[in-house]
């Protein structure tokens, strides 16, 4: 998928350029998009370059954390509600621990412990599936809310943030929150609907409940603030949450004794080796991205859905921030590269580039979970993972373009 995305932009971008040379004169579109193809790949160096310093840093907090037991704890307060969310899974069972743990581990946003715990969560699923190529309710349940996990800490999209020059990195925490709760839990209530999975138990209704009246409060709350003051407090509460989570990581690594220097080190390495290693993939997307608007193509695009929305009298602000919402699904390194590439052309802390931000962080790349995960237990029929995944996409980007409006429009 994401080759033949890669070089449509390519293609697309040749036809586009034919276009306006041979049809409107415009013969400087060809130096335009050579230019574009040395400038975008020495942004994304220097973008990788300044992600290394972030990224060590907060994957060395991380690593704190996971070595303090967050994860354990997160899934000992969980656990009720998944043995219920997963009633094909006997208790006591290898597939239950799995399960709740790479839950937690994908909202504390600890990507290299999460898909290790996932993929041996499928496995141990595939142990109770009576089908060897045709996945069960509970292998499905788990993909739809792995594809629109909640992330508590958005890591990667602050890390981009700060890289691209944003007053405030985090001033995206809480509307990203809000965008990735709404996602997971109409991915939830969809899944369940087509399960017949019964959602009104006592636990069940506790825990989702409880949730939704924290985000539905927020919003409530931030609603009725001048925009000023929104801001403002928006801010601070995301910035004491964030500190006190860090916090809370060091007092339960010092709870177990752990070196927190030495843990912080340890994974602050594996900050610096993602951080190079994602150059060449950084490189690709964004000569392919910057090559599709040099040749204006991506503005004749944009320029259509903005004609479309705006005659249909509703505000065209987020238009900017839809290539993102489009690759997301699809794409996790495309999306990444719209991402940045909104935030490069018109600002990180741009209106377009905060949208951009919230979409990234409000749900996971479908396609590219249920390939993985799907293919490691040889599932070859996915029954309604797709469509119950995409609907949870879906919701979490039209969340995240409304919420973007109450907090940043």
């Amino acid at each position: 998928m994401l080759n033949r995305i890669w070089t449509f932009f390519f293609f697309a971008a040749f036809v586009a350029a034919l276009v306006r040379w041979l049809g409107f004169g415009d013969a400087g579109v060809w130096q335009a998009m050579v230019t574009s193809t040395f400038d975008m790949a020495r942004t994304a160096f220097e973008i990788a370059l300044g992600l290394t310093g972030v990224m060590a840093l907060w994957l060395g907090i991380m690593r704190i954390g996971e070595q303090g037991g967050a994860v354990e704890y997160l899934a000992r307060a969980f656990s009720p509600l998944f043995r219920r969310l997963f009633p094909g899974v006997p208790k006591g069972h290898p597939a239950e621990g799995a399960v709740v743990m790479n839950m937690a581990a994908n909202m504390l946003g600890l990507d290299n412990a999460a898909t290790p715990l996932g993929l041996k969560a499928m496995q141990e699923l595939q142990t109770l599936n009576p089908s060897d190529d045709t996945a069960s309710n509970d292998q499905i349940l788990f993909l739809v809310i792995n594809t629109s996990a909640v992330t508590v800490v958005p890591v990667t999209i602050f890390t981009y943030r700060a890289q691209l020059g944003a007053a405030d990195p985090t001033d995206v925490f809480l509307p990203i929150l809000i965008a990735t709760f709404c996602s997971t839990l109409v991915g939830l209530v969809v899944t369940a609907a087509v399960q017949r999975l019964r959602l009104f138990q006592p636990v069940v209704l506790g825990y989702l409940g409880g949730m939704t009246a924290v985000v539905a409060g927020l919003v409530a709350y931030f609603s009725r603030l001048p925009r000023e003051a929104m801001e403002q407090q928006s801010s601070l509460l995301a910035n004491l949450l964030i500190f006190s989570l860090i916090i809370a990581f060091f007092a339960l690594a010092v709870r177990k004794r752990v070196n927190l220097y030495e843990a912080f080190v340890d994974g602050a390495k594996d900050g610096f080796k993602t951080a190079v290693g994602i150059i060449p993939y950084l490189v690709a997307m964004l000569v392919g991205i910057g090559v599709f608007r040099a040749s204006g193509a991506l503005d004749l695009v944009l320029d259509g859905v903005r004609s479309a929305v705006g005659g249909a009298g509703v505000d065209t602000g987020w238009v900017d921030a839809l290539p993102t919402a489009l690759m997301k699904p699809l794409s996790g390194s495309g999306a990444r590269g719209m991402l940045i590439e909104t935030m490069n052309a018109h600002g990180a802390d741009s209106f377009a580039g905060r949208v951009a931000s919230v979409v990234q962080g409000s749900t996971e790349t479908t396609f590219y979970v249920l390939a993985v995960y799907f293919g490691a237990v040889k599932i070859k029929h996915s029954r309604h993972a797709a469509a119950c995944g995409l609907a949870a996409d879906a919701a979490g980007i039209i969340v995240a373009i409304l919420v973007s409006y109450l907090f940043f429009g």
